[in-house]
């Protein structure tokens, strides 16, 4: 999946996760099996992923699940309606990141897959207010930045224009 780990994102997720779940703890990992699950199962945490189904249209799995937290690490960027997910979790605890929208980047899109593609990226309010509609409470978030090993105009705002963005949010009501 990837050439090398994204260290800074794993590290900054690891250690918010930490910072609001206990090792032990069972998680749904939206998503398929990937580095970081492996990384939250070797800090202790008991990890289940989905399958790869389209969770726009398959949610079967995540409605049937008992794991007490969700964990959707950038994957909900890539469903046209992330709604329909979050609101179908019944979970009580959510850790969820997506990239953010950079004025001066279009959306990314790959050429050649068509999983790898997101339908959105988001400014922090809309994120925000998805989850909000969709029942969640956020209790916790971190932005940062992440800089990329190049020259030019781009490179230099993604030094300090935050591009992700994590929240820990509960079950409302």
């Amino acid at each position: 999946m990837y050439a090398h780990y994204p260290e800074k994102r794993y590290r900054l997720t690891l250690e918010f996760l930490q910072k609001h779940i206990s090792p032990g703890a069972s998680i749904l990992d939206l998503g398929v099996p990937n580095p970081f699950s492996e990384i939250m199962q070797e800090h202790g945490y008991q990890v289940a992923n989905t399958g790869g189904e389209d969770l726009d249209l398959e949610l079967d799995l995540v409605r049937q699940s008992e794991a007490g937290v969700v964990t959707a690490f950038e994957i909900l960027e890539h469903l046209v309606a992330p709604f329909n997910v979050l609101q179908a979790i019944p979970a009580a605890k959510l850790l969820a990141s997506v990239p953010l929208k950079l004025w001066f980047a279009p959306a990314y899109r790959s050429k050649t897959d068509p999983w790898d593609r997101h339908f959105h990226e988001f400014e922090p309010w809309q994120f925000d207010w998805l989850l909000e509609k969709s029942g969640w409470e956020i209790k916790d978030s971190l932005q940062w930045a992440h800089p990329v090993p190049r020259f030019g105009v781009r490179p230099l705002l993604r030094r300090f224009t935050p591009r992700y963005y994590l929240v820990y949010a509960e079950r409302s009501g």
